[in-house]
C-alpha cells in the first residue's frame, strides 16, 4: 500500500482499530498507524495533512 491508496487504507485502519473514532485521532497517530500497517511501503515523507484528511474521511465513510 502506498498514501495514495486511500480506501485501502481506510480499510486496514477500521479492521486494525474497531473501537477508535477517527475524529478523535490526531494525525500524528493517525500518520504513525498508516505506518504500522502491513503491507504498507512508502516513503514516509510523502504524507501531508490533505492526505491524512482523505485517510480520516475515508475511515469515516467505511465505518457508516
Amino acid at each position: 500500500m502506498h498514501w495514495t491508496d486511500i480506501n485501502d487504507i481506510a480499510i486496514e485502519l477500521s479492521e486494525a482499530h474497531p473501537n477508535v473514532d477517527p475524529l478523535s485521532l490526531n494525525f500524528v497517530d493517525l500518520r504513525n498507524w498508516v505506518l504500522a500497517l502491513p503491507g504498507f511501503d512508502d516513503d514516509p515523507e510523502h504524507c501531508g495533512e490533505k492526505i491524512l484528511e482523505a485517510i480520516q474521511a475515508a475511515w469515516i465513510e467505511e465505518l457508516d
